[in-house]
């Protein structure tokens, strides 16, 4: 139902595209290309609906009716309330063991680093290095 749902989507999409592509617009005539209005309504002449101003109207509707229902679908599905990462199982695979979560240093390893803290050497600003450390 939900493959039925979206193929429908895209399809009402695109005719959607063509028919809106396909239609004139109101002010088309020579006085149009000037800004002139052809009436004093606020939005233009009103004529009398065509054809392709119906399937207009017909497919905005049917567009949205099934964008509203492909939202509606996904949010009771499949995972709702699990973040992205957790649906798409990336690192979650089965006998994947959990991240390990680092521990205090033991003292032997605290003494290790000790021994490993370099001697800085401190040169002034603008002048030579002595050659000591500080």
């Amino acid at each position: 139902m939900l493959i039925l749902l979206t193929v429908l989507h895209v399809v009402v999409s695109f005719f959607l595209i063509i028919v809106v592509l396909l239609q004139s617009g109101k002010a088309a005539d020579l006085a149009g290309a000037f800004g002139g209005m052809g009436s004093q309504t606020a939005f233009g002449a009103r004529g009398a609906a065509t054809i392709l101003s119906k399937a207009t109207t017909g497919a905005a509707v049917l567009f949205m009716l099934t964008s509203i229902t492909l939202g509606i679908y996904q949010g009771k599905g499949i995972g709702a309330g699990q973040s992205v990462i957790e649906r798409s199982g990336v690192g979650m695979g089965e006998g994947a063991a959990p991240a390990p979560t680092p521990s205090a240093p033991t003292p032997a390893q605290t003494k290790a680093v000790e021994g490993l803290v370099p001697e800085v050497e401190v040169v002034p600003a603008g002048g030579e290095s002595t050659g000591e450390s500080q």
